[in-house]
């Protein structure tokens, strides 16, 4: 049995030969881990395509997430000088202001001094007219990951998909085949919202104005829904729904109900119309809410953080909604990092294996993305414990 063939049965909630074995990575560890400079990873298709197939191949891992869009063919081309130091590397583009990457984490982008602000004004926004959303570079930056959205038809949500945007998804796999799943990533409308806003104003706006909270989130809902469908038609195996933000202690259960579920319902219903499965990524702590979750008709829950960064135990999760989702996750990213020898990630990961394995439904993952530093060895001894321990 292969890969793919082993992910798509767990994601039915079934027994495969084995559990699969499937980490999220901090993009750092791709910069650290792969022979592809992080400038390339970042900003073009072709080089993350290529870091995503190296790393799965090292790891022997079941599936791949494809969590950025591709690239514009000739993005690089608007970089006018790209410098290194002891830090990362520093782009300075044409008309876009400038980009650090540093060595081992995530890009920083710092838009051109210009009169426009880089995030929306809540009280002046009218959730009627959201053409200038691409005027915003922290949103558009925030959600896509590049400085401009080259290729898009008309302002405002994103209702039509650049083709380039889906390159990524053909270049691995071309080079990976049927052999493995590959998944597609979007983002929550509530993450679109965050991100138009910043954080902090974004869940005062919650409070200040519910029903005009609603009033956007309803119309940012449109462009989870393009991509996430534009995914899963174009043949991914699963599409992730990235929803951060939502977890205790940034919203309620009772704000999880209102300003989260109706929305990413709405994703989850596109995806599920098109036959692919779909499911929902959530750190941090969610052990109030896990069965909430369930209200968006999702098919799987992924992290499931436990302390420190969370609140989840597997023991608790797995009786509660396994027999409903499947599961993705639990191992501690923390004590993953601080463990010293091969003794402590066997003994951590078999009682992973121990609690999710049984009656099939679960997928053998650090809880939320694999940190950028940690050493590789301890990723290497998974699948092969999987396949002594995981049996079906």
């Amino acid at each position: 049995m292969n890969g793919r063939e082993r992910m798509a049965l767990a994601m039915q909630g079934k027994a495969a030969d084995r559990v699969p074995v499937m980490c999220q990575l901090a993009i750092g560890h791709y910069f650290l881990n792969t022979d592809i400079p992080p400038h390339k990873i970042w900003f073009t298709s072709e080089g993350f395509a290529d870091a995503l197939v190296q790393i799965q191949r090292r790891y022997r891992f079941d599936g791949i997430l494809i969590n950025m869009p591709g690239r514009p063919a000739d993005a690089l081309s608007h970089v006018v000088s790209l410098d290194e130091n002891t830090d990362g590397q520093i782009l300075t583009w044409d008309q876009y202001g400038t980009t650090f990457i540093p060595w081992d984490d995530n890009a920083q982008h710092t838009p051109p001094r210009t009169a426009q602000p880089d995030r929306a004004d809540f009280a002046a926004l009218d959730p009627d007219n959201l053409e200038n959303l691409d005027d915003f570079m922290g949103y558009v930056w925030g959600v896509y990951h590049i400085p401009w959205i080259e290729g898009k038809r008309g302002k405002g949500p994103l209702r039509e998909i650049p083709p380039y945007f889906l390159r990524t998804i053909d270049l691995v796999r071309a080079q990976v085949g049927d052999e493995i799943s590959v998944h597609g990533e979007v983002f929550s409308p509530l993450t679109h919202f965050m991100e138009l806003f910043g954080y902090e104003n974004a869940l005062m706006n919650f409070i200040i104005d519910p029903a005009k909270t609603h009033a956007i989130l309803e119309r940012l809902t449109e462009s989870s829904v393009t991509w996430a469908v534009a995914q899963a038609r174009h043949g991914v195996d699963a599409v992730l729904i990235s929803s951060a933000f939502v977890g205790g202690p940034f919203l309620s259960p009772k704000m999880y109900r209102e300003f989260v579920v109706p929305y990413e319902k709405k994703v989850v219903d596109a995806v599920k119309a098109t036959g692919v499965p779909v499911y929902t990524h959530t750190c941090g702590s969610i052990g109030d809410r896990l069965e909430f979750m369930l209200e968006s008709g999702t098919q799987g829950v992924d992290t499931l953080d436990p302390p420190p960064l969370g609140n989840t135990e597997l023991a608790v999760a797995k009786p509660l909604i396994g027999d409903r989702v499947f599961i993705k996750g639990n191992m501690n990213a923390v004590e993953l990092l601080e463990a010293a020898t091969e003794e402590e990630i066997v003994a951590h990961a078999a009682e992973r294996l121990r609690i999710g394995k049984p009656g099939g439904g679960y997928i053998l993952s650090t809880a939320c993305s694999v940190a950028p530093r940690m050493e590789p060895w301890k990723l290497e001894i998974l699948t092969p414990l999987a396949e002594e321990l995981g049996g079906y």
